[in-house]
């Protein structure tokens, strides 16, 4: 029974999927009620998750299932963000007439699948939870059956994803053959000396994370996959399953293969490197937001994994600050992508924000802001974000990755910069739609503030974070 109130959050979303299924069928027009409570029951799970014991770690089911600082905080990340996500998106799927009782049990469903992925300390536990995940997201990526587009983009992210799958379960399959284990902890008692078909094995698992979080040479997927899908799923695919994966890669990477980091590191530094320069230059020709901001993810992930390359507990914190600061900048650029609407549509081309400023003045500062802070100006949320990265990266006197970092960094702020110029020196347009609901002007007013006002208390998520520690 101990170990069951360890996993009271899980228990509890699963119990709430099935409900809000049950609840769905048997009660006709209740799409209202299932969005309701969808958010609800993710608003208790936190509430479960702050109930369990901080600084201390509790191994559980055989040591396959870790409760931990690590797991619990990610968790947190991950169940705001879909909470967000489900609040602010109502409108756009009524628009659309989306809006079904499907679509909150998809996002718990997906939830819960990485909230099993981040505290997994087994390889089967670990895959489970990334099926679980990934069949929820196929099926959301194409939610909007009546558009083309986003048909095309979930039978792409289906092909992909699969694809990458099948390699992970490969690189998976090749480490248990030659460690005898399927546990983290054994297998990294195994590792006291490298192995070829390890080494192999940590390559295809790699392979099969980086997909996940759309790094560089992995990255195909995800412009196509953010344009076509509904916006309310787009935002949801840029914050929520980032935060999963980044977390496995720590738990990969820092667990049974610690000791292999020699093998390791140089793939990491790789796809970081290849990610941030693409992500800075692929984007500049973007007039699509949707398609702009999955590259600027692209790149976004190759900052967060240059501080998990850096083999330091500062590296891991760092790239778990960056994550979180990354979560609150997307949903506040999502947010504002939601409010423009007109006559019952929704605009997302950067000529659509032509001379925004002339007719909505406190959204367009909010845009201001965000952007600077995606671009890591000072003294902006995203300034800090990077700051810890190649603070971290410097002091392990891996040079070369950060003057990339800073590079990119130059590189990117020009198509930030030139959507910030439409918004104030172009030709304003017709006037968007100003009768949003409270939750999305609550939303974006909520992380704007935190992009502003971060600087005041700098110290405080470093120092939440700083109880993290993996090695």
């Amino acid at each position: 029974m101990d170990n069951l109130n360890f996993i009271l959050p899980e228990i509890f979303i699963s119990l709430s999927i099935m409900f809000l299924l049950l609840l769905g069928v048997y009660k006709k027009n209740s799409s209202n009620i299932v969005h309701n409570l969808a958010v609800g029951s993710l608003l208790i799970t936190g509430i479960l998750i702050f109930n369990n014991p901080l600084d201390q770690n509790i191994s559980l089911f055989n040591d396959g299932y870790v409760v931990d600082n690590l797991s619990s905080f990610m968790k947190i990340l991950t169940i705001l963000g879909g909470a967000f996500v489900l609040s602010i998106s109502t409108r756009y799927l009524k628009i659309f007439k989306i809006f079904l009782i499907e679509y909150p049990v998809l996002i718990l469903s997906s939830i819960l699948g990485m909230m099993v992925m981040i505290s997994s300390n087994d390889l089967m536990v670990f895959y489970i939870g990334l099926e679980l995940q990934s069949l929820a997201l196929y099926v959301l990526a194409s939610f909007n059956r009546d558009q083309l587009k986003s048909s095309e983009s979930g039978l792409k992210y289906f092909v992909l994803s699969a694809l990458s799958s099948g390699l992970l379960l490969y690189g998976c399959s090749l480490v248990y053959g030659f460690s005898g284990s399927t546990n983290f902890n054994v297998i990294g008692d195994a590792m006291n000396s490298s192995h070829y078909g390890l080494t192999f094995g940590i390559v295809f698992i790699l392979v099969g994370l980086a997909f996940k979080i759309s790094a560089v040479p992995f990255h195909m997927w995800a412009p196509d996959v953010y344009e076509g899908s509904p916006t309310a799923v787009t935002l949801f695919f840029a914050i929520v399953p980032k935060v999963a994966a980044l977390t496995v890669f720590i738990r990969f990477l820092y667990i049974p293969f610690v000791n292999m980091i020699d093998q390791w590191q140089p793939i990491l530094i790789f796809l970081s490197i290849a990610s941030m320069i693409f992500g800075a230059i692929a984007a500049i020709g973007q007039n699509n937001l949707k398609r702009l901001i999955a590259y600027s993810s692209i790149g976004h992930m190759g900052y967060a994994l240059a501080g998990l390359s850096t083999g330091s507990n500062e590296g891991i914190q760092s790239s778990i600050v960056y994550m979180s600061i990354y979560l609150v900048m997307n949903l506040a650029f999502f947010s504002c992508l939601l409010m423009l609407k007109r006559n019952d549509a929704y605009y997302e081309t950067i000529d659509d924000l032509s001379g925004l400023s002339k007719n909505h003045p406190i959204l367009s500062l909010s845009l201001l802001a965000i952007l600077f802070s995606l671009a890591g100006i000072p003294p902006l949320a995203g300034f800090f974000a990077k700051f810890y990265i190649f603070k971290a990266v410097i002091e392990q006197s891996m040079y070369f990755l950060a003057i990339v970092g800073l590079l990119s960094t130059v590189i990117a702020a020009f198509y930030y910069l030139k959507i910030i110029k439409v918004i104030y020196f172009d030709k304003e347009k017709e006037s968007y739609d100003t009768d949003h609901n409270i939750w999305l002007k609550g939303s974006l007013t909520f992380s704007t503030l935190l992009i502003l006002l971060y600087f005041i208390f700098p110290s405080k998520l470093v120092e939440i974070v700083s109880r993290i520690n993996i090695i």
